[in-house]
């Protein structure tokens, strides 16, 4: 808010603009692939062309919109050998966090990691798509958050955007089949595993080979 009139000055515009596409985008609301077009975007969002530009930068920067010389903006698409790429750098990203993180000296870093499984568990009782796949994205930050490692986690976090891009479509099928609760269960198993009192590493990559987050290609 601006210090005098109240008006939200334009770094806000721009925040507003990519909260609001970005949970567009990865709710599945928009589409990967379809046009984003700069007046309806304006008209909706009532703000001018100049934040509207940079949240779309912003976005792109992100892997969720791809620019093109004098066609515009659309959402970005994932090719099958893009998903495959992208899950086997997660894997590794994550079965390196893990072995970095264990053995678990404070219950206390642990916390982040269950208070997503209950979003994931609010979201799938009331039906949110959009809820459902940040905590399910989020689960998968903190449990890379486990290693400390900050470098890891940025380069992490970067890659599950783009996952989420193609998760949103799948979720949306998840909750419209009655299978949201599978998705919960499976990271339930895969949190026991890590809360365990008999949790190593061998043990927590054994359980997170079998955790099926290849289930979305």
């Amino acid at each position: 808010m601006g210090p005098d009139t109240g008006e939200l000055e334009t770094p806000s515009l721009v925040d507003l603009a990519v909260a609001r596409l970005r949970a567009d985008i990865l709710s599945g609301g928009i589409e990967p692939g379809e046009r984003l077009i700069e007046e309806q975007l304006t008209r909706r969002f009532g703000i001018s062309r100049a934040p509207l530009r940079e949240a779309l930068r912003l976005l792109g920067q992100q892997g969720l919109v791809d620019h093109f010389p004098r066609r515009g903006a659309r959402v970005a698409t994932l090719t099958d050998a893009d998903l495959r790429e992208l899950y086997g750098v997660r894997d590794v990203l994550e079965r390196y966090a893990v072995e970095q993180s264990f053995p678990i000296d404070d219950p206390r870093r642990l916390v982040a990691l269950g208070a997503q499984l209950e979003a994931m568990r609010a979201a799938d009782r009331v039906g949110d798509r959009f809820a459902m796949a940040e905590a399910h994205r989020n689960f998968h930050v903190a449990l890379v958050g486990l290693a400390n490692n900050r470098q890891l986690a940025w380069v992490h976090e970067s890659v599950l955007v783009k996952t989420q891009l193609y998760m949103a479509i799948n979720l949306r099928r998840e909750a419209d089949d009655g299978h949201g609760a599978d998705n919960v269960a499976r990271h339930q198993r895969l949190y026991d595993t890590i809360t365990g009192v008999e949790a190593d590493a061998d043990v927590v990559l054994a359980e997170l080979s079998t955790h099926g987050a290849r289930q979305y290609i």
